[in-house]
């Protein structure tokens, strides 16, 4: 026999508020998540807010369940044991609170999302996807990274992507009697059409640093974000302006060797 405070009538009630709640979860993280996504938010933040709000509308309705099927408990009875057990929950599990409330941050602040490529410290790849707690990066030599949030959210974090464009530099050292007016037109001539450096801003040469022997050339160009079409510009524009030099007969200084005797 079930207890007095208890009945049949009072747990079948229960379940049916329980999956009223079901299902409204379900569709407000239906809802929350075509929102998100049509305001232009990223699919991992819109899934991550999604799951939240269905999380959030779950447990009231099954604390709601428990106040139907128990007559005796209370919604504040409910609402404290909840609260001493979070607070439980805090202190054991701080590290991944902490990457949780991170991760939050993050999606909360979409300034990177899946499929962006990003650099952080000596780790750089593509973004495969922004979790409660860690983030999954397919590095470009093809690793799987999984870095946790609050890495992400305490360290610098260089978005490649984050602009349509981005600039590039390769240095040349020119010999110390080289015409460097002449070196520099013949670069930037040479840069100027290239496929895949972008024809949006001019591509530009400039004398940075005399070294011991040589002057350094700057080229300066801009092309495409992502790391495929920055490489294959920078090797364009190699390529292209040290072909260039040797037509016209601009000296490339050779780099120096220095041998130390030994004593």
């Amino acid at each position: 026999m079930m207890p007095d405070s208890l009945s049949w009538s009072g747990a079948f009630q229960a379940l049916q508020v329980f999956m009223v709640g079901l299902v409204l979860a379900w569709i407000i993280a239906w809802t929350v998540k075509k929102i998100l996504l049509r305001v232009g938010r990223g699919p991992s933040s819109a899934h991550v807010f999604s799951r939240l709000a269905s999380w959030v509308v779950g447990v009231v309705f099954f604390l709601a369940s428990l106040t139907v099927v128990f007559p005796s408990v209370k919604p504040v009875d409910v609402l404290g044991g909840v609260t001493v057990i979070s607070i439980a929950a805090g202190i054991a599990f701080q590290t991944v609170l902490g990457n949780m409330f991170s991760g939050l941050v993050i999606l909360a602040r979409d300034q990177f999302r899946q499929n962006d490529q990003i650099l952080l410290g000596d780790i750089s790849g593509n973004i495969i996807s922004i979790g409660f707690t860690s983030t999954q990066i397919r590095s470009f030599d093809g690793h799987l990274l999984i870095i946790p949030n609050s890495t992400m959210h305490d360290e610098v974090v260089t978005v490649q992507t984050g602009f349509k464009r981005i600039r590039s530099s390769v240095k040349i050292e020119l010999s110390l009697d080289t015409d460097l007016a002449r070196a520099r037109e013949v670069a930037e001539r040479t840069m100027v059409g290239l496929p895949q450096v972008s024809s949006e801003r001019d591509p530009q040469a400039f004398l940075t640093e005399v070294t011991d022997g040589s002057v350094i050339l700057s080229l300066r160009f801009w092309s495409a974000a992502t790391q495929m079409d920055a490489s294959g510009a920078r090797h364009e524009v190699i390529q292209a302006v040290v072909s260039a030099f040797r037509r016209e007969g601009i000296t490339i200084s050779e780099p120096s060797i220095i041998v130390h005797k030994g004593e």
